[in-house]
């Protein structure tokens, strides 16, 4: 009698604790983020940081901003100027190192904020008459990207965005894939089943990604195991970063037609290749011609596009597809 096969690992994405509706700000409030805590929620387990409760200010709290003094970039209190940038970049580093064992997919955090702002946080002049500068990234934010690199980080506003949330979630469910893979024995063998079924997904992101790529796995047997691994996770990841456009989807979706010459009827293919079109020319979202590729693909058993992760790279409820 075999035994049951391991149920795959849960997908776990880092949040700032204020966007899941816990009140931890500076005024005891939240900043509870719908599409965070129910829509992304429900497909993976979150885990909630709080650099400022965490480090210990407490809630309510007096605010704290950066403040740009010379070459440097300080937390202080806006009342108090106490200088907290020792303490929370120490703390960050600990609780970094700390996240590493929760195996993290993806974070989400906070915009705007000293700690977890991702990017264009505003920058305080020491002198108070001066005008603040959006080129800050927030402590906590800058530990945690400096330490995991290919790992998908965005902050709740930019979510807003269609484009920018759908290339976000792609990026969480194959970082994943990519965690699941590397926790298998690894062989050329398997790299290359890996890379091919994510081909059509690195051809949409980055043609230059998918040809650079392609030649690093055929070269696979002449690189150390180690620095393939990790070349290959910091080019995927990076392909992954470039945002899908319109037109490199619908060359994509004119390439996956090219398997259908020789099996699909010619009012079918001409209904196709409409569609690709009135993709291209923004008058449908990119699922319509998705669903109809889907339903061939099944129908005529088309192994290699079934193989493709690019036809399903996460989950439909979350209809990411439908808005692109």
């Amino acid at each position: 009698m075999t035994s049951a096969a391991p149920a795959p690992a849960a997908i776990r994405v880092g949040v700032s604790a204020c966007l899941i509706g816990q009140e931890v700000r500076y005024d005891g409030q939240h900043k509870r983020d719908d599409f965070v805590t129910d829509a992304l929620g429900a497909f993976v387990e979150l885990v909630p940081v709080c650099p400022e409760v965490e480090v210990g200010l407490g809630v309510p709290r007096p605010p704290v901003r950066l403040v740009r003094r010379g070459d440097e970039t300080r937390l202080l209190g806006v009342e108090t100027e106490r200088d907290l940038t020792t303490t929370m970049q120490a703390w960050a580093e600990r609780r970094v190192r700390a996240l590493g064992s929760e195996k993290l997919s993806g974070f989400v955090l906070k915009k705007d904020s000293p700690s977890c702002g991702m990017e264009r946080v505003k920058r305080y002049p020491a002198d108070t008459s001066g005008q603040p500068i959006r080129d800050g990234v927030g402590l906590f934010a800058a530990t945690l990207m400096g330490a995991f690199p290919n790992l998908p980080v965005e902050e709740e506003g930019r979510l807003g965005d269609p484009a920018l949330r759908e290339n976000f979630v792609e990026r969480i469910f194959a970082h994943h894939r990519w965690q699941t893979f590397a926790t298998r024995p690894f062989t050329v063998g398997a790299l290359v089943a890996f890379h091919t079924a994510h081909k059509l997904t690195l051809l949409a992101h980055s043609p230059t990604a998918y040809r650079t790529m392609g030649r690093l796995v055929a070269q696979a047997k002449t690189i150390p195991r180690a620095e393939l691994r990790a070349r290959y996770e910091s080019d995927f990841m990076a392909a992954l970063k470039k945002p899908a456009t319109p037109g490199r989807h619908a060359n994509v979706l004119q390439h996956m037609l090219g398997y259908f010459k020789k099996t699909l009827d010619e009012p079918s293919r001409h209904e196709l290749s409409a569609l690709i079109d009135d993709y291209r020319q923004g008058l449908v979202p990119l699922i319509v011609p998705i669903t109809l590729f889907q339903h061939h693909v099944r129908r005529l058993n088309v192994t290699y596009l079934a193989d493709q992760i690019y036809l399903s790279p996460h989950p439909r409820e979350l209809m990411l597809r439908n808005r692109v």
